[in-house]
């Protein structure tokens, strides 16, 4: 029997399984990160268990959200935590390969398209002796070129993509959403501590947008205590 998790009081639960990849902050942070006010269609690309799918479904109850996930047990895991956040009607799993994505989805029908993406070429980042954990660690079934060619197909022309990736790659990262014709147009860095260089990069770009990259403040996790910062304790809604 699956065991329920609120995120916060009175907000959105969660279910962990062993074997699948757990919920994560850079997810949460993601979903704060993304704009969803004119969203009206979403697609979640490498959705896993739907921690994302649920937020951004929560933080727009009029969006329609489409998640693509490789891996079975986490789509199965994925559909509970839909149901279990009476979701299952606008936010839908579909299995399959997103470098497929011209059979699985239609072109050009959404208006964003995020991930949270695996962060390491293969042979770097170390391995998770669960293969269901390194295929999420490790680009080995999916590169970011890849990510990218599928989200360019599906996001429409001035749609958004947005996702959150590793400080370290990102001139890859850009690199590629250009090729793919997503124009970077805002980054912010996230750090854990004021004093301490970035661990991840949350990024949004714009299918056919024009170049100029807004650098948003950093966003600092944790203060001089250990404590979560005031930016941090809103994400959570731990006021």
């Amino acid at each position: 029997m699956l065991v329920f998790d609120e995120l916060w009081p009175g907000g959105p639960k969660f279910a962990q399984r062993k074997g699948v990849f757990m919920l994560s902050t850079d997810s949460v942070l993601l979903a704060d990160f993304v704009n969803m006010v004119k969203v009206r269609r979403c697609a979640d690309l490498g959705c896993g268990s739907g921690v994302l799918s649920v937020l951004l479904a929560v933080k727009n109850r009029g969006a329609f959200i489409d998640g693509v996930e490789i891996q079975e047990d986490s789509a199965a895991l994925c559909r509970e935590n839909l149901k279990a956040n009476g979701l299952d009607g606008r936010v839908r799993v579909i299995e399959g390969d997103l470098r497929e994505h011209r059979k699985l989805l239609k072109a050009g029908a959404y208006d964003l398209v995020v991930s949270n993406p695996p962060y390491f070429p293969v042979g770097r980042g170390g391995q998770s002796p669960v293969e269901e954990r390194d295929l999420a660690r490790s680009e080995s079934m999916c590169t970011f070129s890849d990510l990218c060619q599928a989200a360019a197909y599906l996001c429409r022309f001035g749609g958004s993509f947005a996702l959150v990736h590793r400080p370290e790659r990102l001139s890859e990262v850009f690199c590629a959403m250009t090729q793919a014709g997503i124009e970077p147009k805002r980054l912010r860095l996230v750090s854990g501590r004021a004093q301490s260089p970035p661990s991840l990069a949350l990024i949004e770009g714009r299918r056919g947008g024009n170049p100029g990259l807004v650098i948003e403040p950093p966003l600092v996790m944790y203060d001089e205590n250990g404590d979560y910062t005031r930016e941090m304790n809103r994400i959570y809604h731990r006021f």
